[in-house]
């Protein structure tokens, strides 16, 4: 059985491009999500790749799985494979592992059985967005034999978004969430590791698609996703190639990032009239000027819903990207922020 992949028992979250009728994931933490009966389910996945090695994810009855794709063209993967005469119901979720280093198109979803598709049960109400760099994407998060060191060498084959501080946090909170997230990224355009055009995330941040390699650029409809609470985590990544907040917080470009950041968070803030709006960084190491520049911003927007949250180990952890581990350790204090903040509303 073929299944329209528009299918109203399939649940999608994500910022998701359709093309022709097919879904396109771009984000990480981008999902797929179907209950079915049967004994077989295969997904055929076309993928565009940009550099690493490009891998999905998948949660199958409560068991992750991890696949290989196709540098080109496309891959047919086996979610779930068992013996005729085995049919029995299954719990799939399936979904983008890395940031944009590539995007995956669905082709094409085949059950076993003639509808076997069943009805997903309830549903989350909170809603929540993240604007980071790597470690809200979850990359290298999968090398814990390198938790609290630099990462080790690697092709994309330890990013993962499930093992993300953004995404552990949503699932403490019982919430969908949108992980607009992209390694390398600064605020400012030009700074960063974002290669080749070295966009910044007051680029991407409105954007469906903002690689024109993988097609034509697109505006995002901030209408079909109304956050509850929106965290901005970027700023690391403003001090490559210079870290001119370390060296001089007080000098002509501190103060342009500083009036440029607030600029995007008001920008977001009429986006989401509604929404607790968290800014902070992370555990990862980097000059605490960066911190204490976004606690300027902060007081200078005056606004009840825009909030500073800082970790307890702030910029001192780990020279490396953050391992599963600290990410849990992290989505646990920013979880117990957020319950904070939904009493305070």
């Amino acid at each position: 059985m073929y299944v329209d992949l528009k299918d109203r028992r399939l649940e999608y979250c994500g910022r998701i491009d359709w093309e022709g009728n097919l879904p396109v994931f771009i984000y990480p933490s981008t999902l797929l999500e179907f209950h079915f009966f049967g004994r077989r389910a295969v997904l055929s996945v076309e993928n565009r790749r940009l550099y690493w090695d490009n891998y999905a994810g998948a949660i199958v009855d409560g068991v992750q799985k991890k696949y290989l794709l196709r540098p080109e063209g496309v891959t047919e993967l086996v979610l779930v494979d068992d013996a005729p005469g085995q049919e029995r119901e299954h719990e799939i979720l399936f979904f983008k592992r890395q940031d944009d280093c590539h995007e995956m198109k669905l082709r094409g979803l085949e059950l076993s059985e003639d509808d076997g598709l069943a009805e997903i049960p309830g549903g989350q109400e909170l809603r929540i967005e993240v604007y980071g760099d790597s470690v809200s994407a979850g990359e290298v998060s999968e090398a814990e034999d390198y938790a609290g060191k630099h990462d080790p060498e690697h092709q994309g084959e330890y990013s993962n978004s499930w093992y993300s501080y953004a995404w552990i946090t949503a699932r403490k909170l019982g919430a969908k969430i949108h992980n607009i997230s992209q390694g390398g990224i600064p605020l400012l355009s030009g700074n960063g590791y974002v290669e080749p055009d070295y966009p910044g995330m007051e680029d991407i941040w409105d954007k469906l698609r903002y690689r024109p390699g993988f097609g034509a650029v697109k505006a995002w409809d901030f209408k079909k996703y109304t956050s509850d609470i929106v965290i901005v985590a970027v700023g690391q990544n403003d001090s490559y190639p210079r870290d001119f907040m370390g060296e001089e917080p007080c000098g002509e470009m501190a103060a342009l990032w500083k009036r440029r950041y607030g600029e995007f968070v008001e920008k977001l803030c009429g986006k989401y009239p509604e929404a607790a709006v968290i800014l902070m960084t992370t555990v990862m190491e980097h000059h605490r000027n960066w911190d204490t520049a976004i606690g300027e911003v902060c007081e200078r927007l005056a606004s009840e819903r825009v909030k500073h949250f800082v970790f307890r180990e702030n910029g001192q952890k780990t020279p490396g990207h953050i391992r599963a581990s600290e990410a849990e350790e992290m989505a646990g204090e920013l979880t117990g922020y957020i319950k904070d903040i939904l009493t305070w509303q």
